[in-house]
Formats: C-alpha cells, sequence, structure tokens
C-alpha cells in the first residue's frame, strides 16, 4: 500500500470549509451559476464555483491549470 507523502497541504483549511458550503448549497438546491444564475446540479460545476469563491476571499488554492498549449487530444473537436 501507497504511503501519503507529508509535508503541505494542497488546499488551504479555509478553501475547504468554502467548498463544504457551497456543496450543501447544492444539495438543498440553492446554488446558482454567476451570470446567467441557473440553478447548478452538477457536482464538478459545484466545486469549481466554491474553490472561485475561495480564491476571491484569499484561501491557499492552487493557481487554475493554464490553457496554453495545444489540447489533450490534440486536433480540433468536431
Amino acid at each position: 500500500m501507497a504511503k501519503k507523502r507529508g509535508g503541505p497541504n494542497k488546499y488551504g483549511k479555509k478553501a475547504v470549509e468554502k467548498v463544504e458550503k457551497v456543496m450543501r448549497e447544492r444539495k438543498r438546491g440553492t446554488l446558482r451559476s454567476g451570470s446567467s444564475g441557473k440553478k447548478v446540479t452538477s457536482r464538478k460545476q459545484a466545486i469549481a464555483i466554491g474553490l472561485s469563491e475561495a480564491r476571491r476571499a484569499g484561501a491557499k488554492v492552487p493557481r487554475k491549470p493554464s490553457r496554453k498549449g495545444s489540447r489533450k487530444g490534440g486536433g480540433k473537436k468536431r
């Protein structure tokens, strides 16, 4: 069995709390997306919203991966 590597946490406590709060909102059905105001049902979208809110609040959250270079699949998607 692999050992867990020691060292600093990837996400800060504040970021974890923010994501937990957003996930509870999603479960209750009260979480809405930013610009359109549509109800969020996707788990991944809820986590993304929580992390971006945490980033704005100044929590320890790694940077978003840059969109430079080509996509993983390569080529143009049709």
